[in-house]
């Protein structure tokens, strides 16, 4: 008897939709073994251990959707993470890994405070403002992913590795200039800059608790949706992210696809670091983001990097987030939890993806004979 590993000549149709279900529901049923475990060894009791579990995992389940200011606080989580899904989205559709969401988004946010505070300090438009700002915060997030784009273009370079340790330039850039030359002298010393111009801020709704940057996300799902399903764009970005031999072959030009790719890529996320600037933070801070850059990898690829599911995925990250506040605030759960959770999900969606397309065959070896 022999055991072998073979790829599936055709995925299941349904694994599409049963993949990321099964995944987040192993997910929750392993942060749940970890929290028992949590529980267990401060109570020292069984029965209590398990109450507490439940207790957790109901309040970090149902009060980010259960209340208005749960479903407020989720929205404004999920805007960043729609953000960077979208773009992560642009360049996953042709197997270019771009792991700089946070980087790119750390740009875009870097470039729209410079833009408020200095740059576009003398206009007085809201409107011309915010316009302003915006564009900038996509250019600058798209120049920090061409960066990898033309190493990987002309070098032939790993993007995954450039893109990633790009992060780290970004983040630690940032934190030079809040705590340096764009620290603010009124902030009692606390790492940031000066607030935004009332000018540089959007709109809000519902007394202060809902940004208009919401329909921003929902306007580029639209659009993305729209490029992938009904442009030449969206079906030669198939082709090669399927094939990019044939793709070759057929004209298309490999390295062209692969630095608008990234470039647009990081632009989305750049324009998601000025918008949650001007709809929520209203100031470069240190540590502004916790990690959106990441949780955006896992929620595009829940989505299947669809644009209108990137919208729903990120509501339902964007309400764990909350949640995780939640059981910090009164459970006194480590900020490391929603990390453990999402790398939880990865690795299942990962198992899920593999069990998906490919499968065990059971094979018996006959002992042949000479005649």
């Amino acid at each position: 008897m022999k055991l072998r590993i073979e790829k599936r000549l055709a995925v299941p149709r349904y694994s599409s939709i049963l993949v990321p279900i099964l995944s987040v529901a192993a997910a929750l049923l392993l942060m749940g073994i970890i929290l028992l475990i949590f529980f267990y060894g401060r109570l020292g009791t069984l029965s209590l251990a398990f109450k507490e579990t439940f207790e957790a995992y109901r309040e970090m389940l149902t009060w980010p959707f259960a209340n208005r200011y749960g479903i407020f606080s989720t929205l404004m989580r999920m805007v960043p993470l729609a953000f960077v899904g979208l773009g992560l989205s642009f360049a996953y559709r042709m197997k270019i890994w771009n792991i700089g969401g946070e980087g790119q988004l750390y740009m875009g946010a870097l470039a729209a405070t410079w833009g408020a505070l200095y740059l576009f300090k003398d206009v007085t438009s809201p409107v011309l403002m915010i316009l302003l700002i915006s564009v900038l915060g996509a250019a600058a997030g798209g120049i920090w992913a061409l960066i990898p784009a033309l190493m990987k273009a002309f070098a032939k370079t790993d993007e995954i590795v450039v893109t990633l340790m790009l992060n780290y330039v970004a983040i630690f850039w940032v934190d030079y200039l809040v705590y340096g030359p764009w620290k603010d002298p009124k902030g009692y010393g606390f790492p940031g800059t000066a607030p935004f111009p009332d000018q540089a801020r959007l709109a809000t709704l519902f007394k202060g608790e809902f940004h208009v940057g919401f329909f921003i996300a929902v306007a580029f799902a639209i659009v993305l949706h729209y490029v992938y399903k009904r442009t030449r764009w969206g079906m030669n970005s198939k082709i090669v992210g399927d094939n990019a031999q044939a793709a070759r072959y057929s004209g298309i030009s490999i390295i062209k696809y692969t630095i608008i790719a990234l470039v647009v890529s990081g632009a989305i996320a750049g324009l998601g670091g000025a918008v949650q600037m001007m709809g929520v933070q209203h100031r470069l801070q240190h540590g502004f983001s916790p990690g959106y850059g990441y949780t955006a990898i896992i929620v595009a690829w829940l989505a299947k990097l669809n644009p209108i599911a990137i919208l729903l995925v990120a509501f339902l990250f964007g309400g764990l987030l909350v949640g995780n506040d939640q059981l910090q605030m009164f459970y006194k759960l480590p900020m490391a939890l929603i990390s453990v959770f999402q790398g939880l999900v990865l690795f299942s969606l990962l198992g899920g993806e593999a069990i998906a397309k490919y499968r065990l065959r059971v094979s018996r070896e006959e002992a042949v004979t000479n005649e």
